[in-house]
């Protein structure tokens, strides 16, 4: 007999990154340290084309990180540490724990 009640829904996580610029293999990297690192907490990490100059990571609609406003790219310690607090805050990222220079 199965169950009937769904299975909980695991965050989705999204990377929007700027075609123009040719961000697409810096998207790709993160994409997989993070699908990589969370490979049983995310459900999933999506590479969306964009244009302008945008670097944008949202994790199920909420900014993680955004180049223009942050100033840059983030550090993928930084930003692995950011995913964790959301998705498994119990957890240890080992050496991606230390500090972020």
């Amino acid at each position: 007999m199965t169950s009937s009640i769904p299975p909980a829904k695991t965050p989705s996580l999204s990377i929007e990154y700027c075609t123009g610029c040719r961000w697409l293999l810096r998207a790709a990297w993160m994409a997989q340290e993070l699908l990589t690192t969370f490979e049983k907490e995310l459900a999933e990490v999506a590479l969306q084309p964009g244009s302008g100059g945008v670097f944008r990571v949202e994790l199920d609609g909420e900014l993680l990180w955004d180049r223009k406003a942050d100033g840059g790219f983030p550090d993928i310690k930084l930003l692995k540490q950011r995913v964790r607090d959301r998705v498994a805050p119990q957890r240890s990222l080992g050496h991606s724990d230390g500090a972020v220079s």
